[in-house]
Parts: C-alpha cells; sequence; structure tokens
C-alpha cells in the first residue's frame, strides 16, 4: 500500500530536495504541494528543472480539508513560527507530521523564545513531539505523530559526540564546534549576505555564540551526559552550494588512542545504517556525501596538546534535513530504514 504524503514549502531548497527523494521511494505517493502565492499554480519542475518528466503535481495554495482528503503524512518546510500554527490542525485530522522548522526541537518554550525571539502558541503539542535523531531516539519515532526534524548543524554535532557523552574521556565542560556551511543551508529566500559576488571566493564567520541550533546542541548532548553542557558553536558560511563539515574540539582527561576510540563509536554506531566511521588516519570530506544521506566521522588524537578532534561531514540538505525527514518516514510507518535512501546520493 503506498503511502501518501503532501509537502507544504515545497519550492524551498530543503522542499525541493525532499520531492527529489520522494520520487524515487517505492511505497511513496507525492499527492499534493503547498505553496506561498508566488508559485501557486506552476509545475514543480518549472522550479526545478531537473523534475522534468517526472512529474506533473503544480503548486497549490494551503488547503487543509485537502491536505485531510489526500495524504497520510504531511510535511512542512517552513520558517520557525509557523509549523507551530499548522500542525496541531493536521494533527487533527489524524495525519502524522515531520516538521522542519526549529518549532517542537526545544523542550523548553522559555528557551524558545530566547533564541528564536517567537513566543510559541503550542507548548503542550512541544512536548508530544519527537526530535527526530534516528541513532538515538528510534523507538521514540516508531510511534510518534509529531516528528521536529533535526537542524542541520545540531545533526552534524550531536552525531559527532553523542559517543563520548557517557564516558569518562574528555572534558565536557569546553566544548568547541566550528562548522562551515554551504550557501543552501541559508535557504531560497534572496539576500545580500547570499548573493554570488558577496559569497562567492569568501569565507565569514556569522553569529558566534548566537546560531539557534546551539540551545539544540545542548539540550540533545545533556540528555545523554545527564547533565548541563555547554558548548561554543561558531558557523561558517563558505562558497560551496551544499554540504557541512563541522570540526569539533574536547581536551582529553586521559590517554586514550585512536583504535579505542573508533572502538567506542563503532559500538555506538553499529545499527546506524546512515553514519560511517572511517578508518585511522581518514578524514571526512563534503564532496563524498554530497546529496547523499550519510553522515562520515574521523577521529584524530592531537597528543602533543591532550586534545581530541572529530571531523563530521554531511548534507545539509539531505542528512541535514530531507534525508533524515525520510528516513523518520521510513521508521514510523515501519518501513526499512534506509528504504528510499540507499541511492539518493550524486556523485557529480
Amino acid at each position: 500500500m503506498m503511502l501518501k504524503v503532501a509537502i507544504v514549502g515545497a519550492a524551498g531548497y530543503t522542499g525541493g530536495e525532499l520531492f527529489r527523494i520522494l520520487l524515487r521511494h517505492p511505497r511513496v505517493e507525492v499527492t499534493y504541494l503547498a505553496e506561498r502565492k508566488v508559485y501557486q499554480g506552476k509545475r514543480i519542475d518549472e522550479v526545478y528543472p531537473n523534475l522534468k518528466a517526472k512529474t506533473n503535481l503544480k503548486f497549490e495554495e494551503l488547503n487543509l480539508s485537502k491536505i485531510g482528503k489526500l495524504a497520510d503524512l504531511v510535511f512542512l518546510a517552513l520558517p520557525d513560527g509557523v509549523a507551530m500554527n499548522l500542525a496541531p490542525e493536521i494533527l487533527k485530522r489524524g495525519k502524522k507530521v515531520i516538521d522542519f522548522s526549529g518549532d517542537f526541537r526545544l523542550k523548553n518554550v522559555d528557551t524558545y523564545k530566547e533564541w528564536y525571539k517567537i513566543k510559541h502558541k503550542n507548548p503542550a503539542l512541544v512536548k508530544k513531539a519527537v526530535y527526530g535523531l534516528p541513532e538515538i531516539y528510534k523507538k521514540k519515532i516508531r510511534r510518534a505523530s509529531l516528528i521536529a526534524n533535526p537542524g542541520c548543524y545540531a545533526t552534524s554535532a550531536i552525531l559527532g559526540l553523542a559517543p563520548l557523552m557517557d564516558k569518562d574521556i574528555a572534558n565536557l565542560s569546553n566544548i568547541i564546534i566550528d562548522s562551515k556551511s554551504g550557501v543552501s543551508g541559508a535557504g531560497r529566500s534572496l539576500s545580500t549576505v547570499t548573493h554570488f559576488p558577496e559569497c562567492n571566493e569568501s569565507m565569514k564567520a556569522y553569529k558566534i555564540g548566537l546560531h539557534d541550533h546551539t540551545p539544540e546542541i545542548e539540550q540533545e548532548l545533556g540528555k545523554l551526559a545527564q547533565k548541563k553542557i555547554k558548548v561554543s558553536f561558531t558557523p561558517h558560511l563558505i562558497p560551496l552550494s551544499r554540504g557541512i563539515l563541522s570540526t569539533i574540539y574536547l581536551s582529553l582527561k586521559r590517554r586514550i588512542s585512536v583504535k579505542e576510540l573508533l572502538r567506542i563509536y563503532r559500538e555506538f554506531y553499529q545499527d546506524a545504517p546512515f553514519v560511517r566511521v572511517l578508518k585511522k588516519d581518514e578524514l571526512p570530506s563534503t564532496k563524498f556525501v554530497y546529496a547523499g544521506n550519510y553522515l562520515d566521522l574521523g577521529i584524530v588524537v592531537d597528543k602533543r596538546v591532550g586534545r581530541l578532534v572529530i571531523v563530521t561531514a554531511i548534507d545539509n540538505l539531505v542528512k541535514g534535513a530531507a534525508g533524515q525527514a525520510v528516513e523518520n518516514m521510513n521508521i514510523m510507518f515501519g518501513n526499512d530504514e534506509t528504504l528510499g535512501l540507499e541511492e539518493a546520493g550524486i556523485f557529480p
């Protein structure tokens, strides 16, 4: 039986990438695409020419009654502050929701207001939402009706650090995360910052200590460590279309070999099909996760300064957004976690 899905916000980069992946999913039929007025009436292949001859679907005005009739699952690829109003109405119609925004990620609504500058209108629903990181919450995802799809930076950082949180190996009070993202992470809306002459052949740090993925990282690492965690997180914009490379630094509390660390990581991720722990002396590259749902992870011990360096690479639009959402969808509806994602990658 085919699962029928709707995508609200399908013209954005993550919405378009989601549609691309779902077109090849053997058990999914995309039945409805909603978008703002400027796109309504246009076929999706007019906005994404790579989809020509693959679909006749057009963007429509958002109609919750129509969604209720046409879809079993709704993906919300919308700006922060919008999904909190739509999700309750969709759930009342007996449909499941996967939300791409930050609206349901943070369990403390005061923290959400502090970082997102938006007052949350549905705090009760926040408690019911499941944070959609399959490597950690697979059992909860299976039973969920509302998934908070993780942020791209947060995915790259949390998965890089998770295996260490209950081990007395490194100093968890001084975690430094340095992340570099391609321009698609800023979304499809026009801005001076992402204008080609501004970002090409240039790199810049932004929102140092202020990025809204920071409390998400701290929340999830704190749960794993069973104590409060604070991180120093600095994101950078780099002249790539897509991809995130995160370099994470921790001070070691004792001598430990890369061999032992790799054993810990491989054991932690033994049931995680999309986490690839690389060999000793091998480090990730965004090139080799391009358009795929993998997170590649490498480890270095800098013995001279007693520091552990963890490097992760993901595609921000796939494992950092659309691919991870499909992974969550598969788990929610009893499919193999990898279904429709095994061949999602494209080597350019």
